[in-house]
């Protein structure tokens, strides 16, 4: 006789919800007074190393409209190549770099903003240097899980094409999806790395 078991049930899936930029951007949405800026928005200081980049982009839903209400997270290794984390043994990170940055965007241009410095290249796990690139997160309203992608640098073509990352990568005309070109705004060199979440121009996207 087949046993009868009482299994749970999934708890249900919930978005990001407006609620996220509240929570983690609060002085962005004008709630003043919790924290004197919020976390992610400053990367950088005068005496931090490296070469002083901008990178801007928007999110795109599958219909080609921007996103105003996305949130875009970046990691990345300082101008030695070096994580600001307990876990680097390969020397000591830049102190005044921290490596973390976070834009909830343009309420008007759903454009995000990170003024930092361009990476190092990292090694990966067999040892092979990793091209430059930063480490992207986005969560918006609709998006159940937070969504991981690669910017690599347009200026970097020879390192970008001995990544072992960007090599994996069966459908070669996909891999511009993931590479920002540069331009000069305002004298900074600038990066724009747009996002498309859906369609023909879909960004790659990482399961990890």
């Amino acid at each position: 006789m087949v046993q009868t078991l009482d299994r749970l049930k999934e708890t249900a899936s919930q978005t990001a919800g407006p609620y996220v930029h509240i929570g983690c951007t609060p002085n962005t949405c004008g709630i003043e007074g919790v924290f004197a800026e919020d976390l992610g928005a400053r990367m950088v200081d005068a005496e931090t190393k490296g070469e002083r980049i901008r990178i801007v982009g928007r999110v795109f839903d599958g219909v080609g409209t921007v996103l105003k209400d996305a949130m875009v997270e970046i990691w990345q290794a300082d101008a030695a190549g070096l994580y600001p984390s307990p876990q680097e043994k390969r020397g000591t990170a830049d102190p005044h770099f921290s490596g973390f940055g976070r834009s909830a965007g343009d309420m008007t241009t759903g454009e995000f903003v990170f003024e930092t410095i361009k990476p190092g290249p990292v090694p990966f796990k067999d040892g092979r240097p990793q091209a430059p690139h930063v480490t992207v997160w986005i969560v918006a309203r609709g998006i159940n899980l937070g969504l991981h992608t690669r910017m690599y640098f347009g200026d970097e073509a020879a390192a970008n094409e001995a990544d072992p990352v960007l090599s994996r990568i069966e459908h070669r005309a996909r891999v511009a999806t993931l590479i920002a070109p540069r331009s000069e705004e305002d004298g900074v060199p600038t990066y724009r790395f747009d996002i498309v979440l859906q369609g023909a121009n879909e960004t790659i996207f990482f399961d990890i």
